[in-house]
């Protein structure tokens, strides 16, 4: 045998820990902050993500990589070298982030692309200054040269590409979508990939989520693997712990290359369990058998699950038929259910808001990525998603750890309802629309619990038999979960920002008053954003199509921002524009450049003095999308009114909103009914996203 082969053996078996064991002291999620910046995610797992029990981050590649055109996401996901200067900030940045994560309790764990270098006809410097040229497979930053590559008679193809998934020569000798292969088995290559894990282990980091693993050979990675360090135990680790390791392996049956194969090098990453939950989302009836293993599923004990990933959700590797952001309440449902569920070791995805598939984090220009700014309401701002700060998402994370170790019994499912406990430790319910009320056996001990999504508003009883009312009465987030030890007031985890407005709603305010309606939305060169918008016919009955007479329409008189440049386009649509409305450009509305508008018109603007677009109403950053107008408050729906976006030479409308119920800021409070778009208030400085579930409704300052 080997000294290799002795090693890998150690790794597995000889100790108390292998490689699909995370070491989080029980808790059990992993967030997976995309594109973040290591000093913002040093900052949310000290104010956020330790104090409500997240057990560790997957961050995104820290290599030298590709700098690309427009530096879309991917770049990310092409080395050029293993130094730690990527976009999300330098090595110093990154040790600081590591080392204030873990003093919380929150891990780190590195998204490792080991399988092959940057793509054919890339040449030039990396993100961390080193030269390369992959043509010449000449990577010096390494160092890579062309023996470290995969030799070329071993690739089956005919151009060194694959095609034939049905070969797993091909799939693990040649080339991914053109990407240098490095030759796993040669010692060199284990050798300097190994060096780059044990760096980052050294560093204080838990594990690693290993990219296109199905590309790579189960033995070279057992080398690999064998070759890496335990973990630092002054980074809080036990003595003779294993790093842990996820391996991304595409499987969805039909193909040779199965997760089983993959099971000595710790867990695989499931992808058929977030098709699995998006059918179920749809058909209720089908959440009672999640766990597939007829289908191939990995076994609990082996799975990496997930609702969606950084792929999936952009229609790549193995997209379709699942939920994300986009989906809103339905993604709500379908990650808060997983969270529930026994199945795997949970991940959940952290994003940003994006239209075109290959498009990059929110950045300040020139390839930068932004800050992650969060709203007084706790949610974020600046185009990040953060998924993670739902209020539902973030409970359910809580459920989670208070059940682990236990099985689901008392399962309940009647057409959009489901239900279920966790052993003796816990109880979740949800439905599809919102309102629910049934006594359902619950497994938990007799006594008075705290309803977690409601923040122990709602308070629980359970009978001496077990049974209990289950209620939901939340059309946003219609979940309900209660669990043994978890409180009977509201967390201290929790941040003071998901509460709703403090005190007493402000009254609506009479009359016409200014109104100012920002919509932040990141677009594209030759892109503009319109809204439209007034009361729903649903809502209202009588409404016409002639926006001048329609009783769902609103009247106002659209404000100047100023007379630079900046807002020449705004300046003419403005003119004409006297109706909040549903129907696009009124009669007689202004054009520019006979380009007609599609509603009332909005301004792109930022926070920053001096800068094109700014506005002093403006505190939130760039990418705000601003109207600013006169509103009659009497036309409205006792001050609320609705409207929504669409961006013109792009994504045009926004998906149905699933506002939260209560709107944060100092002029917020209950929306007066349910829609499926923005609603805001007349009077107030209203801050929506394009196709997201906040809202922020502040007073004018005096």
């Amino acid at each position: 045998m080997s000294p290799i082969g002795l090693i890998v053996i150690v790794g597995l078996v000889g100790g108390a820990w292998a490689y699909d064991t995370p070491h989080c002291d029980g808790r059990q999620t992993i967030v997976h902050l995309f594109e973040w910046k290591w000093k913002d995610i040093a900052a949310e797992c000290e104010r956020f993500l330790g104090p409500n029990e997240f057990c560790a981050v997957q961050v995104s590649p820290p290599m030298e990589h590709l700098l690309a055109s427009n530096f879309p996401w991917w770049q990310r996901y092409q080395p050029i070298s293993y130094k730690l200067e990527s976009r999300s900030g330098s090595e110093a940045e990154f040790i600081d982030m590591v080392n204030r994560c873990n003093a919380v309790g929150v891990r780190i764990i590195v998204d490792a692309v080991v399988n092959h270098m940057t793509g054919t006809g890339q040449s030039g410097t990396g993100s961390g200054g080193s030269s390369f040229n992959a043509d010449n497979r000449d990577f010096p930053g390494v160092p890579y040269g062309p023996n470290d590559f995969t030799p070329r008679d071993q690739c089956p193809s005919s151009d060194g590409q694959i095609h034939d998934y049905s070969n797993p020569n091909e799939v693990r000798n040649c080339m991914l979508v053109g990407l240098t292969d490095l030759y796993g088995g040669s010692d060199y290559v284990r050798q300097k990939v190994s060096e780059y894990f044990n760096h980052v282990i050294d560093i204080g980091v838990m594990g690693f989520r290993v990219d296109a693993a199905k590309h790579m050979w189960p033995g070279d990675l057992e080398a690999i693997q064998g070759l890496t360090k335990d973990l630092n135990t002054d980074a809080g680790f036990p003595a003779g712990a294993r790093p842990f390791f996820y391996h991304e392996v595409i499987d969805q049956g039909g193909e040779p290359i199965t997760v089983q194969e993959y099971f000595g090098v710790g867990r695989t990453t499931e992808f058929r369990f977030g098709k699995k939950v998006a059918w179920g989302i749809n058909d209720f009836s089908q959440l009672g058998n999640i766990y597939d293993p007829g289908w191939g599923m990995a076994p609990s004990d082996k799975a990496l699950n997930f609702v969606d990933n950084h792929d999936n959700q952009r229609g790549h590797g193995g997209g379709g038929d699942i939920l994300t952001y986009k989906n809103g309440k339905d993604y709500t449902l379908g990650v808060c259910f997983s969270l529930a569920h026994e199945y795997g070791f949970m991940r959940i995805m952290s994003s940003y808001y994006f239209d075109d598939s290959d498009q990059g984090p929110p950045s300040g220009g020139g390839g930068s990525t932004s800050d992650v700014p969060i709203n007084p309401d706790g949610t974020c701002g600046g185009g990040w998603v953060c998924e993670h700060r739902w209020n539902a998402i973030t409970q359910m994370v809580r459920f989670r750890n208070a059940v682990a170790g236990t099985s689901i019994d008392n399962w309940y499912q009647e057409g959009d309802n489901v239900a279920f406990s966790r052993g003796n430790k816990g109880f979740f319910a949800m439905t599809k629309y919102g309102n629910f009320d049934k006594t359902l056996q619950t497994g938990l001990p007799a006594g008075t619990y705290c309803e977690l999504v409601s923040h122990c508003a709602n308070q629980v009883t359970v009978n001496a038999d077990g049974t209990a009312m289950i209620s939901i009465h939340n059309d946003q987030e219609p979940v309900f979960a209660i669990c043994v030890g978890c409180g009977d007031g509201p967390s201290p985890t929790v941040d003071p920002s998901h509460t709703t407005t403090p005190g007493p709603t402000i009254p609506p305010v009479p009359g016409t008053a200014r109104t100012v309606i920002f919509l932040h939305k990141i677009t594209s060169p030759g892109q503009d954003i319109f809204i439209r918008g007034g009361i729903d016919s649903e809502h209202r009955p009588g409404c016409t199509e002639t926006a001048a007479t329609d009783p769902c329409a609103i009247t106002h008189e659209t404000n100047s921002l100023g007379a630079e440049s900046h807002y020449d386009k705004y300046n003419s649509w403005r003119e004409g524009d006297t109706k909040l409305d549903w129907f696009g450009a009124q009669p007689g509305q202004g054009t520019y450049n006979s380009q007609a508008a599609e509603g009332s018109p909005m301004a792109w603007t930022t926070s920053t003095p001096g800068q094109a677009g700014y506005q002093e109403l403006n505190t939130f950053g760039e990418h705000y999308w601003m109207l600013d107008v006169d509103m009659n408050c009497e036309e409205t729906e006792g001050g609320w009114f609705e409207v929504k976006g669409f961006v013109t030479n792009g994504p045009g409308w926004e998906i149905d909103i699933a506002q939260v119920a209560a709107c944060t800021g100092d002029a917020g409070g209950s929306k007066p009914y349910s829609s499926s778009n923005h609603m805001g208030r007349c009077g107030f400085i209203n801050v929506f996203e394009f196709s997201g579930n906040s809202c922020q409704i502040v007073s004018f300052p005096q």
